[in-house]
């Protein structure tokens, strides 16, 4: 994903009063991950919690290795926006036949954004989920999934991170920084959202966008993709966007649908436009060094365990949206999905066909080459399939 939004603390949603004081108990009680696990168990504050504590700590006691995983995101969190922790740390644990004991650090309890990518390659903890912008600054090549308009759509995504020349000419150079890819999952592509306040219209075409100003991170690659549109670009961090969308700094923002709903932007916004530029996407990043450490079998264990997870992935896609967007909807948020007309007005405006764009694919890729075969891997159908808005 292009957006540096984790960043900073995410923007999550409070637990209810009584859910936090639950909890709170079940963490003094029983520890941390117990009331993580209960959480997520929805037996917070119930005898089950002591259940839930016993098998912990036994899963713990016969464990070899203890592989601490730090996420930005709270337990839960999976309903509307597919990062599937629990279900990761449950497959290490169950397909490594409980060799491995998994450690989640959730809710940004041990940084969030670089700050967790730095802590894997440093192996002060084992591996995390980012976003693949977060991961850019350590691994660059990534970051060529952040030009628009070849890889946005859901599908064309996973036939990308999946394939043969993703994983020699990008993950290559991932693991030449110490670090192996767990696996890419899916969110969903980026948006067009548009504060309340405004006409109440989506943004149909580029020429919708004319002199708003859209919030941007820190990102050329994003900056430049707005002012193509016409738009103006307006940089804004992302722990202060929603203040800024309110009082009119920025108009618009483009996280997934489902980002948008996890960070409180539902009553705020007036219409989301699905103009699938650019994917939002995520990785569970590993220390290399670390994994390389453990027996073969434990590895091939974590492999399948990523393997699984990714596909459970894929399958939680469309439930997240259509959550988030039912949501939202009752927020009294409108959504547009281009017609076939709209879209290719989007791709001829500012689409990675255009010369502007050949700088960053050499920049990033190595070479227009490259990237050309990078994009014949991302219109080739995979093995696997996914739901797209």
């Amino acid at each position: 994903m292009t957006d540096r939004k984790d960043d900073t603390t995410p923007l999550l949603k409070p637990m209810q009063d009584q859910d936090r004081r639950g909890f709170m108990r079940t963490a003094a009680k029983f520890g941390f991950t117990t009331a993580v696990v209960a959480a997520g168990a929805g037996t917070l504050g119930k005898p089950a919690a002591a259940q839930t504590r016993a098998e912990e700590q036994e899963r713990q006691k016969v464990a070899k290795y203890t592989m601490t995983i730090g996420t930005a995101y709270k337990i839960g969190t999976t309903r509307s926006y597919p990062i599937m922790q629990l279900n990761l740390k449950e497959n290490i644990q169950n397909l490594t036949n409980g060799q491995v004991y998994v450690k989640l650090a959730p809710g940004g309890s041990l940084g969030v954004g670089t700050k967790l990518v730095e802590k894997v390659q440093a192996n002060t903890i084992q591996a995390a989920q980012h976003s693949l912008s977060n991961f850019a600054p350590f691994a660059p090549a990534v970051d060529l999934i952040n030009l628009p308009y070849w890889c946005g759509e859901n599908q064309r995504f996973v036939n990308l991170v999946t394939s043969g020349v993703w994983d020699q000419e990008v993950n290559s150079r991932v693991r030449a920084k110490g670090f192996k890819p767990l696996f890419y999952f899916c969110i969903d592509p980026r948006t067009a959202a548009k504060r309340r306040g405004l006409s109440d219209e989506p943004f149909r075409t580029p020429a919708d966008l004319q002199g708003i100003k859209f919030r941007v991170p820190g990102s050329k690659i994003l900056q430049q993709f707005y002012r193509l549109l016409g738009a103006n670009p307006t940089p804004v961090a992302w722990g202060e966007t929603p203040s800024a969308i309110k009082q009119g700094v920025a108009d618009a923002l483009d996280p997934a649908v489902e980002a948008l709903y996890a960070f409180g932007f539902k009553d705020i916004l007036s219409w989301v436009t699905f103009n699938r530029s650019v994917p939002d996407s995520q990785v569970y990043s590993c220390n290399l060094e670390w994994f390389n450490g453990l027996p073969k079998d434990v590895q091939e264990g974590i492999d399948f365990a990523s393997e699984v997870t990714f596909q459970q992935n894929l399958a939680q896609v469309p439930a997240s949206r259509a959550f988030a967007m039912a949501e939202m909807a009752k927020a009294g948020v409108k959504f547009h999905s281009l017609t076939k007309d709209e879209y290719a007005a989007w791709v001829e405006a500012a689409g990675q066909q255009r010369k502007e764009w050949d700088e960053w694919k050499v920049q990033l890729g190595g070479s227009i080459a490259t990237f050309d075969k990078l994009y014949e891997a991302a219109n080739t159908q995979s093995k696997y399939i996914v739901h797209d808005v």
